[in-house]
């Protein structure tokens, strides 16, 4: 079982945010597989569905990015699903723009979804994708996250969510985050 969980906040008026970088992925994914998000539970849209035999989860949860854990802990104490099996999609103000870095475990490095998620389930070694949307030079960091790129970097945070929707179908693929890693990294 693999469940893979995009951070970001609903509401169109957050559609096309930095912060909802997770969100995006997760929407290229569920296009790549040909599966819709339909099912609404546990604060999260959701679809389940077989890949090679094995149970895959694409979720956006609905509680607003800071407070992601809930939706997280919910879905995977009722499917029973482990850290393990946890993928998180992630902004990352400390990468450049489009930039992919996959992570086994780690801190929530300042990221209030992540800090959320580690609170809810007790633990940090799960897997990630961070995708960068680059530092504010005069900005507040909120008005940063929260405003979409403007048009010198939309293309840059797109193919960011192309790599990030690649590395997540390798991991998909291959059941070996080691080698996505590498590959992605």
């Amino acid at each position: 079982m693999k469940a893979i969980f995009g951070l970001g906040n609903p509401g169109s008026n957050y559609t096309k945010t930095k912060h909802n970088m997770g969100f995006m992925t997760i929407d290229k994914l569920a296009a790549d597989y040909q599966v819709q998000l339909t099912k609404n539970e546990f604060s999260a849209l959701d679809v389940r569905f077989k890949y090679q035999g094995e149970t895959i989860y694409l979720v956006k949860p609905l509680t607003f990015m800071n407070n992601s854990g809930y939706a997280v802990k919910m879905l995977m104490g009722y499917y029973q699903i482990l850290p393990s099996e946890i993928l998180i999609i992630q902004d990352d103000l400390d990468l450049p723009v489009g930039k992919v870095r996959l992570r086994a475990k780690g801190s929530a490095g300042g990221h209030n979804g992540i800090k959320s998620i580690i609170a809810a389930i007790g633990s940090n070694t799960f897997k990630r994708v961070k995708i960068g949307i680059g530092h504010p030079d005069r900005q507040h960091v909120v008005d940063w996250v929260l405003t979409p790129f403007d048009k010198q970097l939309e293309a840059q945070a797109l193919k960011g969510i192309e790599q990030a929707a690649a590395a997540v179908e390798n991991w998909i693929q291959y059941d070996d985050f080691a080698q996505s890693m590498n590959q992605f990294n």
